[in-house]
Formats: C-alpha cells, structure tokens, sequence
C-alpha cells in the first residue's frame, strides 16, 4: 500500500517483462547538467534537503484530494492565488453538488502539503457531469472569485470531456498504468494543462514521480544554483527528473516551494535567517 492507505500503483514493465525504472528519461542536456552539478558541487541536493527539513520538517507524501478534484483545483490556481483557487473551489461544490457531506464531517479546512491557501474541507467533489455541461457563462461566474474566470470555465470543462472520452468516466486512474512522461504528456496534451499542471496532479494524486516547478521552486532553485541559470521553468521540470531520486521528487517540491514562500521571497529575500545561505549562490556567488 502507498501512504495513508492508498492502493498501490501498478510498476510498469519493459516489454520482456522487466520492471521498468521509475525515473523518467529527462534528455541530454539535463543528465549533462547533473553530472556536472554533481561534480562541482557535490551533495548539494542533499545539503538543502536537510537543512529545509531542519527546519520545517520533512514532508512525507499523501494524497490531498480524488485526482479530478487535484485536476481541476490545480486549473483554478493557475496565476491566481491558493486561496482564491480554494474559493472557487468551494463555489463549484455548492453550485454542482454531488451529494450531501457525510455525516459528521467538519467544515473546517484541512490544511494541504505545497498549498498556500488554508486548505479544503473533507466534504463532497462537486458533480462533474453538471460541471461539465453546465453553460459557460453560468460556469463562469460560479469560479469567478478565482479568478480569470473567462479562461478557466472552458478549460475545466475540455479536461473533463477529455477524461469522458477516454472511456473512464471522470477518472484519472488509467494514468497510473503509463510511465510519467508519457502520463504527464498525455495530461499537457488538453489545452490549458502544462508541464506544471500535469506533474502537480500526478504528483500529489498518484505520487507519480514527477517534479512540478511553480514560481516559488523556480525562484529558489535558481537562486540556490540547482538548475541552470537561464534554464526556464518549463525546461527546470525535466533538469530535476535528472537531478533527483524519483523518491525525492515530492519531498523537494514541497520543501523548496515552502523555502520560497518563508524566506526566499522575491523581493527581499531574507539571507540572513536562511539555512540553505551557506550553499547559495544568490547569498555568496562562489558558494560550492
């Protein structure tokens, strides 16, 4: 069983039969890139690991909500913040109910890993079939407290037709069948999904080791020197499937997103009380 309980991912196998390797092929460039890393200044993944998680902890994956709801919760953050997601979120609950919340359920927000809103309560997805036929402009104003609500009402409603068409319903399960790149790119193949969206879900949903790279991660991983210094959030996704155990992927998500939320803001980041400043290179240019 994976954490908290989950059914266990089938392993994927070559076609003799063999157990594939779990970590996805990342390209030249990024093993290059590793290597290098590795060679100049090596242990730095794991100097930055442990130091986070001296300080806050060292997150352990479980799932945060049914993958359709991490789908479309994740379409709703998209340049919005969390807590805005979180209300739109909340507002398609209300709007499209599934049913009526179990009993004795609390209203209270249970606080998500990597989120940066209060978090959702444990109550009902909506019902995605009335989601997904509702008008657009009826959609719209519903998920309109998240923001770019004209953008992301037909967005949630193509990932949903997506799925239906698929043959599965609503679920995202059959990704579990398919080795991460090709799930991750059969997630960015809807409009609207992108390398980061993907991973988040598959990540968070499956604990498919994927590493999504918001502005946060970005940020910290630049400035710490992990990625290359022009390399673009887009191209830092595959330079970590190289950089990184595929047991690692969700540990440095949340942590270097948690770092960049703390401490590594982007306007004034707080060197001074930073633990990862010894190994910087925003902090200290030569740092090894």
């Amino acid at each position: 069983m994976t954490p908290r309980g989950q059914p266990s991912r089938p392993v994927p196998v070559t076609p003799s039969g063999k157990p594939r390797d779990p970590r996805p092929d990342p390209g030249e460039a990024a093993r290059t890139w590793a290597t290098q890393l590795e060679a100049e200044r090596p242990g730095l993944i794991s100097f930055v690991l442990d130091r986070l998680a001296e300080t806050a902890g060292r997150p352990v994956w479980e799932r945060r909500l049914d993958p359709t709801s991490e789908l479309v919760l994740t379409i709703l953050s998209q340049n919005s913040a969390d807590t805005n997601a979180e209300a739109a979120f909340g507002a398609l609950r209300t709007a499209y109910p599934s049913g009526p919340p179990p009993d004795g359920a609390s209203a209270d927000p249970r606080p998500f890993a990597g989120w940066g809103g209060r978090g959702l309560p444990d109550l009902p997805p909506p019902d995605w079939t009335a989601v997904e036929a509702a008008p657009i402009p009826e959609l719209t104003d519903v998920i309109r407290p998240g923001g770019l609500a004209n953008q992301k009402a037909p967005r949630i409603q193509t990932a949903l037709r997506a799925l239906l068409a698929n043959g599965g319903g609503y679920s995202l399960d059959f990704l579990t069948s398919m080795p991460p790149l090709e799930a991750r790119g059969w997630l960015s193949a809807i409009p609207g999904i992108g390398k980061k969206t993907a991973s988040v879900v598959l990540l968070f949903s499956f604990g498919t080791p994927l590493m999504p790279v918001d502005r946060h991660v970005h940020r910290v991983s630049e400035r710490i020197g992990l990625i290359p210094p022009k390399a673009n959030a887009d191209d830092a996704h595959d330079y970590y499937l190289a950089l990184l155990q595929p047991d690692q992927m969700y540990e440095t998500h949340v942590s270097l997103i948690g770092h960049g939320r703390r401490t590594c803001h982007a306007q004034r980041p707080d060197c001074e009380h930073c633990p990862v400043a010894p190994r910087c290179r925003h902090f200290d240019p030569k740092a090894e």
